[in-house]
């Protein structure tokens, strides 16, 4: 009998409950691979601190086999991965994975500052909820929609976090331009005027001329808030690589054909000073024939046991 009446309360429960609210339920794996520095390691701490919903890890020690990752996101009950990846201890690129069946993006980061170096005097409370501001031109293209879903999805803290807090005191902007993605966070200040203003237009008349009606005529004098935005830190720059559909695999939806490694500036900047070493060795090479050629002192003559001789 008490099976009969929980089946039937729990049919009647169904039947009332015809619009059941959506939970935005979101979590984070927030993880880095070895070989980060100081400055990558902060910001990964800046970012896990604006993350209440967020699940810091240990860090990975494989670069090669990322999708390992979601294994270690189902562990954790997430299903978002937020992934610092490392690369000659200078160059940093983010993971951002929706587990455990995609999409991923992999993005180069670059003009990164932490809080601890900008010193703003913009300041939030820890666990509070963001407002996202994204530009409109994440709507244009197909891939720039994705992008700004998955950072919906990364940086929106839901409302039933269990680190969260009710407030809402700070803005998380997002700004495409030049092909970066451009991230700021400001804190939302508000800031009371000196003196009230009065709403009446004739207050000097009224106040030399009281009248019965003089109180019901004038209208009571109104403080309004000023709202300004003050920034707090940390700020980076993001550039698009590459999305792939599935997480940390599978075909490639999107590839940004403009981006340029950072390897290849470096090997290109190499080139160009070889290549100044190359002019200059190639001159003083011609100067000596052309000084031996006109029979000019070139100076005096090494003996046999000279060591310029004898090692050549």
């Amino acid at each position: 009998m008490a099976s009969v009446y929980k089946s039937i309360n729990k049919s009647e429960k169904d039947s009332n409950d015809v619009d059941p609210i959506k939970k935005n339920k979101q979590r984070v794996l927030v993880l880095s691979s070895r070989g980060v520095t100081y400055r990558q390691r902060h910001l990964l701490n800046d970012l896990v601190s604006m993350l209440p919903h967020g699940r810091k890890d240990a860090k990975m020690d494989t670069k090669s086999k990322l999708f390992y990752l979601n294994e270690v996101a189902e562990l954790y009950n997430c299903n978002n991965i937020l992934f610092f990846e490392a690369r000659k201890r200078q160059d940093l690129y983010i993971w951002m994975s929706k587990a455990p069946n995609g999409p991923c993006i992999k993005l180069h980061v670059q003009n990164l500052h932490t809080m601890e170096e900008l010193h703003f005097t913009g300041n939030c409370l820890k666990g509070s909820r963001p407002v996202l501001s994204f530009d409109s031109s994440f709507d244009d293209q197909p891939h720039m929609k994705v992008i700004k879903e998955m950072l919906i999805h990364i940086f929106g803290v839901p409302k039933q976090a269990r680190k969260s807090k009710p407030f809402v005191d700070h803005v998380l902007s997002f700004t495409y331009a030049d092909g970066k993605v451009w991230f700021r966070n400001f804190q939302i200040s508000e800031s009371e005027p000196s003196k009230p203003t009065a709403s009446t237009d004739n207050t000097e008349a009224a106040a030399e001329k009281p009248s019965k009606h003089s109180k019901l005529s004038q209208k009571p004098l109104t403080l309004a808030t000023e709202l300004s935005l003050v920034e707090i830190g940390p700020r980076f720059v993001m550039t698009p690589i590459v999305i792939l559909e599935g997480s940390f695999g599978g075909p490639v939806i999107y590839e940004n054909k403009e981006f340029i490694s950072p390897n290849a500036v470096r090997s290109e900047l190499r080139k160009k000073r070889s290549l100044k070493f190359n002019d200059r060795a190639k001159v003083q090479a011609e100067r000596a024939v052309k000084r031996a050629n006109l029979k000019l002192d070139t100076g005096p003559e090494k003996s046999e046991l000279d060591e310029s001789v004898l090692f050549a």
